[in-house]
């Protein structure tokens, strides 16, 4: 399988809390929602679309999956939610019990085994694993080499500080810009993929 990852992200690389004012806080975080005027249906709806088409999984940090399980099963009816709900989702998490996971078709990933776990799924046959949000757990997943394809949402807007998928370790990771698109709100979809050589980067736009 491979593991994609999809953020919404700032200029700056913040990815917290695109989506509402109470989503994640920590840190004070101020700028919860920040995300919706840039948001563009056709352009990132269709992106959005297209990755939850190519997932046979989904893959999320605790957070990240608490805020999708209250939303999603009571939006049945919608194609994107009935999609949502019907895949197979796994959590990663260290406070969460079997009992917690009362969205459909969730299984729990123990903090502890994480990345045992998930290099056995990325080594399985199968369509995408899918990513969104989850910025502690895709952080982890970069530092290690995990991750197959970045779909970067770029919004033209900074936000000052806040929660970053990149690891701070020193490492240098690059990567080959595979395409991107720009949407009539500014914000631009771009993918990436590990480079097999450095400096290799023939975008397709």
């Amino acid at each position: 399988m491979r593991i994609v990852v999809t953020e919404f992200i700032s200029l700056d690389g913040v990815v917290q809390a695109p989506g509402g004012p109470e989503e994640d806080t920590d840190g004070g975080f101020a700028h919860g929602g920040w995300s919706h005027p840039y948001f563009d249906e056709e352009v990132l709806g269709g992106a959005f679309d297209a990755g939850l088409g190519r997932a046979e999984a989904l893959l999320f940090g605790r957070r990240t999956w608490q805020t999708m399980a209250a939303a999603w099963p009571e939006r049945d009816g919608d194609p994107f939610a009935d999609r949502m709900n019907s895949l197979k989702k796994y959590v990663v998490s260290s406070t969460l019990g079997e009992d917690d996971l009362t969205w459909n078709n969730s299984s729990l990933i123990p903090g502890d085994q994480a990345v045992a776990r998930i290099r056995e799924l990325r080594a399985s046959e199968g369509g995408d694993l899918a990513m969104m949000g989850s910025p502690t757990l895709v952080r982890t997943l970069l530092s290690e080499g995990l991750v197959d394809e970045l779909q970067l949402v770029v919004m033209p807007v900074l936000l000052g500080g806040g929660k970053t998928i990149f690891p701070g370790d020193g490492a240098k990771r690059p990567m080959e810009l595979v395409s991107t698109t720009t949407a009539k709100t500014g914000a631009q979809v771009c993918v990436y993929r590990p480079a097999t050589t450095e400096g290799a980067a023939t975008p397709a736009v």
